[in-house]
């Protein structure tokens, strides 16, 4: 495991912390970041019988070998299921799952109760190798109410040696009482300069435009990037910057296939812009449309703008379960378009 490079000196900061370690660490940040593959190099230097004086793990050791096999017995990872099939480890930051087939069960968003239910014989054990019991869970704020409350109760009488390293994209989506049991660990955006040079390292073209369009997240710009939706992006964005009633249905059927939620989260984004070009001139998400977004910010009313925001915040709800795809995303387009047009 490494972390990324605008996450030296968090990894300095944690590293004072060692002495004394809190039972549970709620790392938190904006999605896109890293936070999970951070989590990942945490745990397995806690585990590491070796650890290096910087504080990472040796990568040599029996306990380094169980951890790179995803197995070792002192260490549990608890997350949705549909983070399971995935790939990489940093599946919380914003990558939507593979496509399950109709006929196959949706895997769950959430964490469970059953989940956490099943911590109990794991930390009510000795350590196998007399250390640390380590137990990461991310995304938070996907815990379900059963489940946030199974977790409390673990917190308020944690078993000795035993570390929860938490990590969570939204700080008020948790209950007080997780947050109160936690010591919080901010991992901020890195400079726009450091994730420039890492995409650029990647290998991703127009790096630039990848950054702006997620926010300055590097992870989310880098799985955008590899998701091959450059085209029915620009689709959506030529249409949001001239919608018209006659070109709705045209450019749904195009964007029948794209996955609901991605489409909506740029439409909220450039609803962002559109609002904050109209209020201070600036524009986030897309500078490649200054023109357009100054163009129609002149021209659309602020309530009718916002009812386009408050519209778009209510279809991101049910986006994961429509009814028809391409009815969706005509409806979208057309509710836009009398907002806006």
């Amino acid at each position: 495991m490494t972390i990324y490079p605008w996450q030296g000196e968090a990894w300095t900061q944690l590293q004072a912390m060692r002495a004394r370690l809190p039972h549970a660490i709620l790392f938190h940040g904006p999605a896109g970041v890293g936070k999970a593959d951070f989590l990942e190099s945490v745990a397995q230097a806690l585990l590491c019988e070796n650890v290096r004086a910087d504080g990472h793990a040796c990568q040599a050791c029996a306990s380094c070998g169980w951890f790179a096999q995803n197995n070792h017995p002192d260490y549990r990872r608890v997350r949705p299921e549909m983070l399971e099939d995935e790939p990489g480890s940093d599946a919380e930051e914003g990558a939507e799952p593979a496509a399950k087939s109709k006929s196959a069960k949706a895997p769950s968003k959430e964490i469970k109760i059953e989940q956490i239910r099943a911590l109990g014989d794991f930390m009510n054990i000795s350590t196998h190798r007399q250390g640390l019991r380590v137990v990461v869970l991310y995304p938070a704020e996907a815990l379900n109410m059963p489940a946030s409350n199974a977790l409390l109760k673990t917190l308020e009488e944690p078993p000795p040696g035993t570390v929860f390293l938490l990590a969570s994209n939204s700080l008020d989506r948790l209950l007080p009482t997780i947050l109160s049991r936690c010591r919080k660990f901010a991992l901020p955006m890195p400079s726009q300069q450091q994730a420039l040079a890492w995409l650029d390292a990647q290998g991703v073209a127009d790096a630039g435009s990848w950054l702006s369009e997620q926010g300055g997240a590097p992870l989310a710009a880098l799985s955008e990037a590899e998701s091959g939706n450059r085209e029915e992006m620009e689709a959506l964005l030529q249409f949001l910057a001239n919608p018209a009633t006659d070109g709705a249905l045209r450019v749904a059927d195009k964007l029948a296939k794209t996955p609901l939620a991605t489409l909506v989260a740029w439409q909220q984004r450039w609803l962002y812009d559109l609002v904050s070009v109209k209020l201070a001139g600036r524009v986030r998400y897309y500078p490649r449309y200054q023109k357009q977004l100054a163009a129609l910010a002149g021209r659309v009313h602020t309530a009718n703008l916002n009812r386009a925001v408050k519209a778009a915040n209510e279809r991101r709800a049910v986006a994961d379960h429509p009814l028809s795809a391409k009815l969706f995303v005509e409806d979208m387009l057309l509710e836009y378009t009398s907002c806006c047009a």
